[in-house]
């Protein structure tokens, strides 16, 4: 058989219904996610260009800190999806127990920076002081929401591995529609209460996101859930052998979560070099871009999730070409999404009613370039999150994103901004330097079928 007919014969009926089933409310809940900062710089948008920047940058640092925590509960994805595969119950749930834990302790450690640190933060990407004055009030006031962000991410991930994760969309959903009501009433004023501007949109997001675990965690306890951890859960969990285990998986992602969430931080820092007309229009892509990039996140978490089973269930051919077909998948989604964004783009910047003629005139050529940096996006998307760390092969996708991103794309763009003086356009094309590297070294990596590694084995 040739190496199409084994992918077509181990991707065919029952797996693509499962990536599918698990992929779509991944997808959901990744437009949820991204759509609280977009609707923070739509509303905020009407107020001006000052507090798009800001809350631009500000989100961008509260991404740092959620994509590090993500990272952090990668130990917990792989461990349980393993385990599940497995018909591992109890470990499922201690698992969960674990990633909880060491979860809720970054979160502690991100938000004591956020209160400390503000303006330094803010001023790492702009010495706008109106910016950054606006922006640090920001920070501050959503530092809180890293809890919440390490509640929701540690249940998220237990409850994919046991592919249910409309539980955790479905409460999501409450979080985003609360967020919306509560910016509408506390950024303009509304229901008689004191029209706050960005702090209002900053104490929405804290509101929201408490009101989001408490609904989340409330119908667990109350169905009696298998990841309804209890203390003795966590007691059992606090041993060394088996936290060690977890953060030598976690860890390595995490780093590598957090180098590459900061190098996009540097990204906005180096496109602030350009003044606030180029940081404003980068803060609309931002949340576009993660919308956008959704349902290619959704298929990559799913296949993780189908990857991690089939390794627990020592089904190693059947993983390899399955992980061919994904890849292949995500690609030709990678052109639809593209296409489909380059023909709503007008739609999608009409919403930003605050934008100077110029700030429009340069956002249209930020979305030609952000739609194909889609298409690039696809093939290392998928190989990385739902192939090679899927498989436990973290400390490899941690080198290639150092390098890609942290010894060529960043400094060609600083050169470029600084040394050169490029147009912003040209600068934020060459942000996607490091995605064509990545798709010859992920590719690669994968054909040599090193990362299909059983994590649960003794």
């Amino acid at each position: 058989m040739t190496t199409l007919s084994y992918v077509l014969a181990n991707t065919r009926g029952d797996f693509i219904r499962r990536l599918i089933a698990i992929a779509m409310p991944i997808t959901l809940q990744s437009i949820m996610f991204s759509s609280r900062s977009l609707v923070d710089v739509l509303m905020l948008g009407q107020l001006g260009e000052a507090e798009i920047a800001a809350v631009g940058v500000a989100a961008r640092a509260t991404f740092v800190t959620t994509i590090m925590l993500v990272g952090v509960t990668t130990g917990g994805a792989l461990l349980t999806a393993q385990y599940w595969g497995a018909a591992d119950r109890k470990g499922v749930r201690e698992s969960t127990a674990l990633t909880w834990l060491v979860c809720t302790a970054f979160a502690a450690l991100t938000a004591i920076l956020f209160i400390l640190f503000p303006s330094q933060i803010m001023g790492f990407a702009t010495n706008d002081p109106q910016v950054v004055q606006l922006g640090a009030d920001y920070l501050v006031i959503t530092s809180v929401t890293m809890f919440a962000v390490a509640c929701v991410a540690s249940m998220s991930v237990g409850l994919r591995a046991m592919h249910k994760p409309g539980i955790s969309t479905f409460f999501s959903g409450i979080g985003i529609v609360s967020n919306v009501f509560l910016n509408w009433a506390l950024i303009f004023g509304h229901l008689g209460l004191p029209a706050l501007g960005i702090k209002g949109a900053a104490i929405a997001t804290v509101l929201s996101g408490a009101i989001e675990v408490a609904c989340l965690f409330g119908y667990l306890y109350a169905k009696q859930h298998l990841l309804a951890f209890s203390w003795q859960d966590i007691r059992n969990v606090v041993v060394w052998t088996r936290v060690s285990k977890f953060l030598r998986l976690s860890l390595p992602t995490t780093f590598n979560f957090l180098a590459w969430a900061g190098g996009l931080f540097v990204y906005h820092a180096i496109m602030g070099q350009s003044g606030v007309q180029g940081l404003a229009a980068l803060s609309v892509m931002t949340p576009v871009e993660s919308i956008a990039l959704a349902l290619l996140i959704g298929m990559s978490n799913a296949a993780a999730v189908l990857v991690g089973n089939q390794i627990g269930a020592k089904k190693y051919d059947e993983v390899y070409y399955q992980a061919i077909g994904v890849t292949v998948l995500s690609l030709l989604v990678g052109f639809v999404v593209a296409a489909l964004l380059y023909v709503v783009q007008g739609l999608v910047l009409d919403a930003f009613s605050a934008l100077t003629p110029e700030t429009r005139a340069l956002s249209e050529k930020f979305m030609l370039v952000l739609s194909l940096g889609i298409v690039l996006r696809s093939i290392p998307m998928m190989t990385i999150v739902g192939v090679l760390r899927a498989g436990g092969d973290v400390k490899f996708c941690l080198y290639q994103d150092l390098v890609a991103q942290w010894l060529i794309g960043i400094p060609l763009a600083a050169f470029a901004a600084i040394g050169l003086g490029w147009e912003p356009e040209w600068i934020y094309l060459l942000f996607l330097t490091e995605e064509g590297i990545k798709w010859f070294a992920s590719l690669y990596r994968m054909k040599t079928r090193k990362w299909i590694r059983n994590l649960i084995e003794n």
